[in-house]
């Protein structure tokens, strides 16, 4: 073996390994079964203009070097990024660790314990720091969060104001600038308009229903919104308040204002800057709309023994549910970056917390009486942590700052803002003074040599509540107890550290340590994403190559990194396809065919893109009826927009007729997206723009091996074909994007580009050769896999060759008649040690099974053992009597107790194989009663028995 390759690090299966397979599949080499797998008419002819794949250590070499074109100064910039210290406990048990960055989403809640745990601590922390009583475990960041809420007020309108038409969003001019950005991207299709104002001075029309202010104001001032949300409320207008979350622990919460919804940003709590992300968004509210809320919710519910357990609850809101109707979106949240702030807020608890958030504001008072010694004009009369100052020139400010290795924020021609933060020490404060005194010729050098200990917070906005009472945030405080308790949770999850996770459509692939280890290193996580560009070299030059990268995999013209989610990259797409129809004179164009196959998130992007859904029909081989499709689109050929179209199919078929179903949209006058979440089958083989696609979303965490992270960080960059280049999204800091480019999607110029570094590493150590054998490995495995399940189980669809893609769905609805459930088997997986596989989706009813290449021979063999003995114990189950089926999964403490009142024994419940023995994991709780939670809605860290009768 060539022990310096990547790629056999990389490939689950070893050589002599792949013969066995093949034979078990029916076939004699990888070119037959990919001949037999791929239609002929969409294969490359040629290889991808990569370059030449290096080795780990040739690439550890290249990304310091990299690393170097990045200078990492102090940045007082602000505008909702702040430098942060991340405690080294954290960094080094949870953002280092892959049982933390490997784990998925927690639907499966038995084994998501500990995640739910941690995420149920950050609801709580939201919840005390902004006073309301909901939160949801995150969003992706503050700008999307702002716009989340500002769609849900608009939809939540009274029916009066439905009638009267209030479409009008009143916006701050002083919010964020990449905040509005965001806000006039989603504002647009839905018809909302958003007026900006000056909440001092401003009147309450009836046609307006939502209104949003910043807190502290983007230049540092603060405001006692009170009165505006009095007169908000007078006129039945809700408000929203964009809060700096660290400013809370010492001023009064929005709620308390008055507020209904509170949103923002937690990278203050130990996230590194990271060039813009990834970073956790919040978002809280009242319990009046916790039906309607964003995002993912984390509840208390009990077990079947009737202890407590956490769940993800009131999951029938989420899209792959309830599609173009739902309320959240499952591509929202970021889920290690919330872990990661809520546990800052465990480790420091409140006092730890008002110490930080004291010093920042005492150094900012120190800093003003300098300012003021200089004879500089400080202009906010009230502030936190930011100082708007008049200078004589800016520039020469500017100038004479980054010489010194430090960044302001430049508002105009004469006033620069200076935002402090953690990190401030005194000596940073006078080496401020001395760059002002130096711009302003003032020959005696001003220094400050004690911390001020006055306030200048406004009188009656000093917070008086409390926060953080729960026990969790007082325990912990020291590094041993920390650890443990970090500890005590991981070992509560199942994660890619303990075994295969298999779930279809969501590749969950190896996430190598060499992708990873350049995140942890101040060159990439410690700048600022609007650092001027000279600043960031390195970041440009990684981006850049990306981009170029991807373009070259999916054959298209430009790449845009910008969207942050899966979802944000669907909707970006459809955003420039809509912006290029009316650059074409065509706005009328509002239809969006979607096949009854496609992913699960694509009509709730469209109706966000203000499209109209029109759902063709598939046939009973689970393809794309083509008749149908031809049919609708030359139905609604004045009026077409986009057909969206998941390629290969969310069945795990490469659809023969895809070539054909493309010029169809196109004859009609539509443009094509195609939904990248199947790109693991494509890379190297085929592509979207070979297929006929116009757009593409990919998604980095899954393809390009970002990990999931318990449910984000993601990143769904756009790869666009030229006549969609110049509608690529822009940044107002930074510009990016094309030439008529639209308005922002995230709030950073490059999305969450520090995970960015993973990918580009991956498509650097495999190059052209790597990536194609990945996917010819990843339909390898799917296909023995299928070959050992096909005996067992019915496989519900396959390609004209009797193959399957990347993945496949396994039928457990036979069973229904005996009393087994889907779930039942999901549940007893976990006893086996493993994760199941995603449940009920795209059929109700089945498993959508995917290995990924990244998983070897044996263990797929253990996983089909796992099913074929839950074959036997279905075969063996009598209706009404008790089963280790509908018990699983079963715990440590069921199987130690003296008295056994099951008829199956002990070791069948637990050890049902041999091999588990070796790696046995015991689930923390029997299954959880999802009704019991719903019912019984409780969203932070209340002792259970509060809630319960």
């Amino acid at each position: 073996m060539q022990t310096d390759s990547f790629i056999n690090r990389h490939l689950g299966p070893r050589e002599k390994d792949v013969q066995e397979m093949l034979q078990s599949i029916g076939v004699k080499s990888l070119d037959e079964l990919i001949y037999n797998t791929i239609p002929s008419d969409i294969r490359l002819k040629e290889n991808l203009a990569l370059p030449k794949p290096i080795s780990e250590i040739e690439f550890a070499h290249h990304i310091g070097e990299l690393a170097n074109k990045n200078k990492v100064f102090k940045s007082y910039i602000g505008l909702g990024y702040n430098e942060a210290i991340l405690p080294a406990v954290i960094q080094r048990n949870i953002f280092e660790n892959p049982s933390w960055y490997t784990s998925y989403t927690p639907y499966q809640a038995e084994i998501s314990q500990g995640r739910l745990e941690a995420l149920l601590n950050y609801q709580t922390m939201i919840n005390d720091l902004t006073g309301f009583e909901m939160a949801n475990s995150s969003l992706l960041d503050e700008g999307t969060a702002a716009a989340e809420a500002m769609i849900m007020l608009y939809n939540d309108r009274t029916r009066a104001q439905k009638k009267a038409n209030a479409t009008v969003f009143y916006v701050s001019d002083e919010v964020l600038p990449q905040t509005i950005s965001i806000l006039k991207t989603r504002s647009k299709p839905l018809g909302i308009e958003l007026v900006f104002i000056n909440h001092q001075d401003i009147q309450f029309e009836t046609n307006v229903f939502g209104a949003l202010v910043q807190y502290p104001a983007k230049n540092g001032q603060i405001y006692d919104y009170t009165e505006f949300i009095e007169k908000a409320h007078a006129n039945e207008t809700k408000v929203v308040v964009a809060a700096d979350l660290l400013s809370l622990v010492l001023l009064k919460s929005p709620a308390k204002m008055g507020a209904d919804v509170a949103v923002g940003t937690t990278q203050r709590f130990g996230i590194p800057l990271g060039y813009g992300g990834p970073h956790a968004g919040y978002f809280a509210t009242s319990e009046h709309y916790k039906r309607k809320i964003p995002g993912r919710i984390i509840g208390i519910t009990i077990d079947a023994d009737g202890n407590k357990a956490l769940r993800m609850a009131l999951q029938t809101r989420e899209q792959h549910i309830k599609r173009e109707k739902a309320t959240s979106n499952i591509c929202t949240a970021q889920v290690l970056l919330a872990v990661m702030a809520g546990m800052y807020a465990v480790y420091h608890g409140a006092e730890g917390l008002n110490n930080i958030a004291k010093k920042i504001h005492s150094f900012t008072n120190t800093l003003d009486e300098g300012i003021k010694k200089l004879g500089l004009e400080q202009q906010n009369t009230f502030y936190f942590d930011t100082l708007k100052v008049k200078v004589s020139s800016a520039e020469k400010v500017k100038f004479i700052a980054e010489r010194s290795e430090m960044n302001f924020l430049i508002i105009d021609d004469t006033t620069i803002g200076i935002s402090l933060n953690e990190t401030t020490t005194v000596d940073d404060v006078n080496q401020i003074l001395a760059v002002l005194a130096e711009a302003e010729h003032v020959v005696d050098a001003i220094q400050m040599n004690n911390c001020s200990i006055c306030s200048s917070l406004p009188e009656g906005l000093e917070r008086e509540s409390e926060f953080l009472t729960h026990e969790v945030f007082k325990k912990y405080h020291s590094e041993t107890e920390m650890m443990r308790y970090i500890k005590r949770l991981e070992r509560k999850d199942i994660s890619l550290t303990d075994s295969m996770i298999s779930l279809g459509s969501c590749t969950m692939k190896l996430n190598a340590a060499t992708e990873m280890l350049p995140l942890s290193t101040a060159q990439w996580n410690n700048i600022h994403p609007f650092v001027p560009r000279s600043q960031a070299l390195g970041y440009r030059e990684m981006i850049h190559n990306l981009e170029d990268y991807l373009s070259v995999i999916t054959g298209f013209d430009a790449t845009s990194l910008q969207p942050n989610s899966g979802a944000q990259g669907e909707y970006a797409g459809l955003m420039t396809i809509r912006a290029y129809h009316q650059q074409n004179g065509e706005s009328h164009r509002n239809v969006c065919l979607i096949p009854a196959s496609a992913h699960g998130t694509n009509p709730a992007s469209a109706v966000m893109a203000g499209m109209k859904v029109v759902v063709t029909k598939t046939t009973e081989e689970g393809n794309i009826d083509v008749d149908d499709l031809r049919e609708k689109a030359e139905l609604h050929k004045d009026n077409l927009a986009a057909l969206m179209v998941t390629y290969p199919s969310t069945h795990g078929v490469f659809e023969s007729a895809i070539k054909e179903i493309t010029q169809i949209i196109h004859s009609n006058g539509g443009q094509v997206y195609m939904d990248g979440a199947n790109m693991n089958a494509q890379v190297g083989l085929t592509n979207p723009a070979t297929i006929g696609a116009d757009v593409c979303h990919l998604n980095l965490h899954k393809t390009f091996a970002i990990p999931h992270g318990g449910g984000g960080p993601g990143v769904g960059p756009i790869c666009v074909k030229q006549h969609l280049a110049e509608f690529l999204p822009t940044n107002p800091m930074i510009k990016t994007g094309g030439k008529n480019a639209i308005s922002a999607v995230s709030s950073a110029p490059y999305g969450s580009a520090l995970v960015d570094l993973i990918s580009y590493s991956y498509i650097k150590m495999l190059g052209h050769d790597g990536l194609t054998k990945s996917t010819i490995y990843a339909i390898l495995n799917a296909n023995y896999l299928k070959s050992k399940l096909e005996k067992h189980y019915k496989i519900l669809y396959a390609g004209e060759m009797g193959f399957a893609a990347h993945e496949m769905i396994v039928d457990f609805r036979e069973f229904k008649a005996k009393g087994i459930e889907v779930t039942d088997v999901a549940k007893r997986l976990m006893d086996f040690g493993y994760h199941a596989p995603t449940v009920s989706f795209p059929v109700a009813g089945t498993l959508m099974i995917e290995p990924t290449e990244s998983e070897s021979k044996e263990e797929i063999d253990r996983f089909v053992a796992a099913l074929v003995q839950i074959k036997k114990e279905i075969d063996a189950y009598v209706q009404g009597e008790d089963s280790v089926l509908k018990n699983a999964p079963h715990t440590q403490e069921m199987l130690t107790k003296d008295k056994w009142i099951y008829s199956y024994s002990r070791k069948d419940a637990a050890f049902p194989l041999d091999y588990i023995a070796d790696n046995k994991y015991w689930t923390p709780v029997r299954r959880v009663d999802d009704a019991f939670g719903d019912r019984n809605l409780v969203c932070s860290c209340n002792p259970i028995e509060d809630y319960m009768d």
